[in-house]
C-alpha cells in the first residue's frame, strides 16, 4: 500500500508475529511520548525565561 514496513499477511501469519509487531509498535509508542511531568516542567521553564526578572507587583492601594 505505501511501499514500506512488512506487509500485513506476513505479520500477521502467526500469533507470535504479531505479537513481536504490535509489542514494537507499543515499544516505539512508549519511547517517543514525553511524561506529564517533562511536560509540564517545560512549560514552566519556558514561562519563567519569558518572563523578566522585575520587583513583585505593588498594588497603588495597598497601605503602606
Amino acid at each position: 500500500m505505501f511501499g514500506f514496513g512488512p506487509r500485513l499477511t506476513t505479520v500477521f501469519a502467526s500469533r507470535w508475529k504479531a505479537l513481536l509487531w504490535s509489542a514494537g509498535i507499543l515499544l516505539t509508542a512508549y519511547c517517543t511520548v514525553p511524561s506529564a511531568e517533562q511536560t509540564a516542567q517545560k512549560e514552566a521553564a519556558q514561562t519563567a525565561a519569558a518572563q523578566p526578572a522585575a520587583a513583585p507587583h505593588k498594588s497603588p492601594w495597598a497601605k503602606d
